[in-house]
């Protein structure tokens, strides 16, 4: 049986371990964060292809006992004016139902889940270094402990170790927006129905999805500068409603009550990608998720893509004659895809692309297009 090591038991990593333990590998995770509460405050939804990737490896009833389903989506211009409406994703089918939840417990269920099928996860592992020789792979962490594998998986998302010792050079670059992102019980808009609305605001683009029990979940992308690192870390709720709602109060949609009713949840964070071509791959080590294809959140694609990225390669390991063929045939499936993504989030984020209904709703390739169906079916070769 071969071994498959994964740095990283964030989203992408941890659903990767869960889609090589189905196809028969030995596969452990280590993760740098000492427990599995990382990022607890940003939410996100997960489109219609990552709950088809999630079906496929039996981790479905995890995620959607989490958060809520939306079934359709409308667009209001700055007025608040309703645009467009219409069903959202693969919304006939509950198990494919676009789902908004929060990524802190995402990552929790998944990894709960992992536990529950006996896969190892080492918290408090910070990767220093690899070294690859020509029959494997050994990772070398912070307190001095090191672990052997066949193939080691970078799943370490945007800052990653992994890359840096693969492909020093590449860095993530600035999209063009600052993010913000709130929680509120208390906003102007009554408990959900299953959609999510998107604003085309004149300053930003606004989007908020009421839950059952009436929170309605928020972001706005705003242009600007990208804010400083120290600025963010040191940031508060409050300085950043205000640092938000001048570009909201320009319009008469309801974003800016929102925000306003917003109390300490509020969160911002710099949009930024990896830019096309990026390096994948040095022999038997290979980056999915955010380290090797980060994009600007603009399309809501990134936990879904990474989904994705855990199906097909466990199946390439599984269907593909040896290991280097394995990766080589991954990464040729894999790039015209998340690369397609990066350049359209990338462009609605610099305004250089007025994206259609359909790309705002998070799907720039429809989820549910055949070959993508077909590469994600587990009892299909891969080949």
């Amino acid at each position: 049986m071969a071994r498959v090591l994964v740095i990283g038991g964030g989203i992408a990593g941890t659903t990767t371990a869960l889609a090589l333990d189905k196809a028969g590998f030995d596969v452990s995770v280590h993760e740098a964060h000492p427990d599995s509460a990382e990022d607890l405050g940003a939410f996100l939804t997960l489109a219609s292809n990552g709950m088809r990737a999630l079906a496929q490896i039996d981790a479905s009833p995890a995620v959607t006992a989490l958060g809520f389903p939306l079934t359709s989506m409308r667009v209001l211009d700055d007025t608040g004016k309703e645009l467009a409406q219409a069903p959202l994703g693969e919304a006939g089918d509950p198990l494919l139902r676009y789902r908004c939840l929060r990524r802190g417990d995402l990552n929790s269920a998944l990894q709960a889940e992992a536990a529950r099928r006996d896969i190892s996860i080492r918290h408090g592992a910070r990767l220093t270094s690899v070294q690859e020789d020509g029959t494997g792979v050994t990772a070398h962490f912070a307190d001095g402990g090191t672990a052997t594998a066949d193939v080691l998986i970078g799943a370490d998302g945007l800052n990653s170790t992994v890359r840096q010792a693969i492909a020093p050079d590449a860095r993530p670059l600035y999209a063009g927006q600052r993010v913000f992102y709130g929680y509120t019980g208390a906003g102007p808009v009554s408990a959900g129905n299953a959609h999510i609305t998107m604003v085309r605001g004149s300053e930003a683009a606004f989007g908020y999805a009421v839950s059952p029990t009436g929170e309605t979940y928020w972001f706005a992308r705003v242009a600007g500068d990208p804010l400083p690192a120290e600025a963010i870390d040191q940031g508060t709720p409050a300085g950043w409603r205000e640092l938000l709602l001048p570009s909201l109060r320009k319009d008469s949609a309801p974003a800016a009550e929102i925000v306003a009713a917003t109390a300490e949840d509020v969160l911002v964070t710099n949009a930024t990608e990896l830019p096309p071509g990026t390096p994948w791959r040095s022999g038997r080590i290979l980056l999915l998720g955010d380290a090797a294809h980060a994009a600007s959140p603009a399309t809501g694609q990134g936990a879904s893509m990474a989904m994705e990225d855990a199906v097909i390669l466990a199946k390439s390991l599984r269907d593909a004659p040896d290991t280097d063929s394995a990766l080589s045939l991954y990464e040729e499936l894999r790039r015209p895809r998340v690369e397609h993504n990066i350049t359209v989030s990338g462009n609605i984020s610099r305004g250089t692309h007025s994206p259609s209904a359909a790309t705002r709703s998070g799907a720039p390739v429809r989820p549910g297009e055949d070959e993508l169906v077909r590469l994600l079916d587990w009892n299909t070769s891969i080949r």
